[in-house]
């Protein structure tokens, strides 16, 4: 029996995909088998020899104490791409709220209550529209700053919305590559993107090379009446630049999902309470997604969509006996897969099938047998130095 602990409120559509004979599922769990969670702050203290994986339903995992995790073999999901479309919607929306009169335009209607002759009202509004003019986006240069699940998506959405879209992204993947439309124009450099959009979307983690990657050097080769929207996380834009450019009307607009003191009250930023995945369908694909990656992982071992270790997949064979897989997590360094192997062979326990792959600093094995380990050969491979965790699947 599996046990998952639970943070926070996880929706129903993931959680009942656990089955009852195989997990107990509880906020309670004591010595779980994985924990998982959306946005509560996790301390390492959580983090006990019985721990095999932790998940968390959306993409950031700022939250997790990931570097603690790895050290223990604790495997760290997350579910990139279950959130992208309400991201992507609430990107629309934040373009159109920069592009037209609309938040000053409600402000002013509401204001007029006082009025109840609807003429009075009528001519009153017609008089006054024009204060609230805006422009289209449909012709504007989007310049989407990642291309991952979210930002794909985006730049197809602008597409259909006849807007000519530009992307940056030095670590595009392949699988991201074929996601991507053809119309968009690959940008080699961020000062280039950034001098020739109207528009700029950041879709980035927070990384070393990421935090605070719009800085003063970036908004100084903006171009006129440029507009920035940030939807990823708070730490890519410099704060300090991001003020001076708005100062100097060097930015037009901001549009963030993370709202800052300093900017608050300014006809010139658009702030959002951290909204963007805020969909009861988003939080569904997320619990679904988390839950099938945490399922897959405890009962046959395999990774998808891990931060911290590798992603590795191998079909069980339709005659497995139970118990005859292991998924050993090591330090990456040489000569360990080879003890791994001595300590099966010494003990006549012959291999079937395994795969080995690594990460940084982290390998991870799955070991197919013909028949299932004994407690002595388990007991000799965890001794192994720097082995760091050994499961029987």
């Amino acid at each position: 029996m599996h046990r998952i602990q639970t943070f926070n409120a996880i929706s129903d559509k993931g959680l009942t995909r656990f089955a009852p004979d195989l997990y107990t599922v509880s906020p309670e769990a004591s010595e779980a088998d994985a924990i998982l969670l959306r946005s509560h702050k996790l301390d390492a203290s959580v983090i006990n020899p019985s721990l095999k994986a932790v998940a968390r339903a959306g993409a950031g995992v700022n939250n997790v104490p990931v570097t603690d995790c790895t050290s223990q073999g604790v495997v760290v999901f997350n579910t990139p791409g279950a959130n992208a479309n309400a991201v992507k919607e609430l990107v629309l929306c934040g373009m159109l709220l920069a592009s037209r009169g609309i938040v000053p335009g409600i402000s002013f209607a509401d204001s007029q209550s006082g009025i109840s002759d609807y003429a009075e009202l009528s001519k009153l509004m017609e008089q006054e529209k024009k204060r609230f003019k805006g422009n289209e986006i449909a012709g504007k240069t989007l310049g989407v700053v990642g291309l991952g699940a979210i930002g794909s998506m985006v730049a197809e959405m602008a597409i259909g919305l006849d807007m000519k879209v530009q992307g940056y992204d030095p670590a595009l993947s392949v699988e991201a590559a074929w996601r991507l439309p053809s119309q968009v124009k690959r940008i080699e450099n961020l000062s280039n993107l950034v001098a020739s959009s109207d528009f700029i979307s950041l879709h980035l983690p927070v990384l070393d090379s990421t935090r605070q990657l719009i800085d003063a050097s970036m908004f100084a080769a903006l171009g006129q009446g440029t507009c920035l929207l940030n939807f990823a996380r708070d730490e890519i834009v410099d704060s300090a630049a991001l003020m001076n450019a708005l100062k100097t009307e060097k930015l037009r607009m901001y549009v963030s999902d993370f709202p800052r003191s300093e900017f608050m009250g300014r006809s010139d930023v658009i702030s959002m309470p951290h909204i963007g995945a805020s969909t009861a369908e988003a939080e569904e694909n997320c619990a679904i997604m988390a839950v099938d990656q945490l399922m897959d992982f405890l009962e046959n071992g395999n990774i998808r969509n891990s931060v911290n270790f590798p992603a590795l997949i191998l079909d069980r064979a339709a005659n497995a006996e139970a118990g005859t897989r292991l998924a050993i997590s090591n330090k990456n360094v040489p000569k360990m897969l080879g003890q791994i192997l001595s300590v099966l062979a010494d003990q006549n326990i012959n291999v079937i099938d395994m795969l080995n792959k690594s990460r940084g600093e982290i390998a991870y094995n799955l070991i197919d047998l013909e028949n299932p380990a004994s407690d002595s050969a388990l007991a000799a491979i965890a001794n192994i130095e720097d082995v760091i965790k050994v499961t029987v699947l």
